[in-house]
């Protein structure tokens, strides 16, 4: 059973967005936390945070945060070191406060002004889309949580997000730049691929509704394959296929229409060449030739294939 609110840590939210909404929900729902107070850029926001956890002091400054064991920035990454500092600034005395962010680009000593005061310092990072908080926060176990810091806080952190079902793995601080670069291509650039792929159905005259119900089952069974099967076994297409000619016109078809989505196309096409080789379907010679292609930029005439002697 939960323990009574007034045995419950206390938790303060610095920049409670989407990712700091759904913490902050998932713990609450767990009997974790007892929410102390929310700080946002405006008071409006505050409370509207405030609303959607159901619990929460909104708060206009830092001074006004009232003591607190847990302390989590969920700030835009660029915000972070301000708040850090601002908070630090605010709460001279902070001894055994467990100060953290959410993000996973930086690592924890970036929170360093809070360390100087007392406070043990961590990062925790959700690898999970928060585009909804509400769906987040209700299918949040099963996630993989990113984990790095002080020995003490990691520790708690661990325990918090695991009996909230969480899978918790440790992030080497010195690499969490490539490691996210890593879940900004998986997710991020994900979302802007698809963009890319139905601006070319809706180019060819294929409506946006339409293109999406199209490309949606085809989408889902890559992904599937992309895990069932290793990246290899799942490339299919031109590339794949070995076919030079094809790759061809559609670069130049992708030129004359969007030439900054031709060169996306060479620039993938790129990363697919080794996938394609190693699978060993298509004839070397083609894949050279292809690889002669995507080396190209849009600016340079593509040279004509040549045409098959009979």
């Amino acid at each position: 059973m939960p323990n009574h609110a007034g045995d419950l840590p206390r938790l303060n939210i610095i920049g409670c967005g989407r990712v700091g909404r759904a913490l902050g929900r998932v713990w609450l729902r767990h009997g974790l936390v007892q929410m102390g107070g929310i700080l946002n850029r405006s008071l409006a926001s505050s409370r509207a945070a405030a609303e959607f956890l159901g619990a929460g002091l909104p708060v206009e400054d830092y001074s006004q945060l009232p003591s607190a064991e847990l302390v989590m920035i969920a700030a835009t990454d660029e915000a972070i070191a301000d708040c850090a500092a601002q908070w630090a600034q605010a709460h001279p005395q902070a001894d055994g406060v467990i100060v953290f962010h959410c993000s996973g680009a930086f690592g924890a000593e970036i929170l360093h002004p809070a360390k100087s005061k007392g406070a043990w310092i961590a990062s925790v990072h959700p690898v999970k889309s928060f585009a909804d908080p509400a769906q987040a926060a209700e299918t949040f176990p099963g996630t993989w949580c990113g984990l790095e810091g002080d020995p003490e806080a990691v520790d708690r952190l661990r325990g918090m997000l695991e009996e909230c079902g969480a899978k918790v793995f440790i992030i080497p601080p010195n690499q969490k730049l490539l490691y996210h670069a890593g879940a900004v291509f998986a997710c991020n650039y994900l979302v802007a691929l698809m963009q890319v792929a139905l601006d070319c159905f809706q180019q060819a005259g294929i409506a946006h509704l339409q293109a999406s119900h199209v490309l949606q089952p085809i989408v889902e069974e890559t992904v599937r394959n992309v895990f069932r099967l290793g990246p290899v076994r799942a490339l299919t297409g031109p590339i794949a296929r070995g076919e030079p000619s094809l790759v061809e016109r559609e670069l130049a078809a992708l030129d004359a229409w969007q030439p900054a989505y031709g060169q996306l196309y060479r620039a993938l096409g790129q990363v697919a060449l080794p996938l394609a080789q190693s699978a060993g379907h298509a004839h070397p010679e083609a894949l050279q030739r292809i690889a002669n292609l995507l080396a190209r930029s849009s600016q340079e005439p593509t040279p004509k294939a040549p045409e098959a002697r009979g």
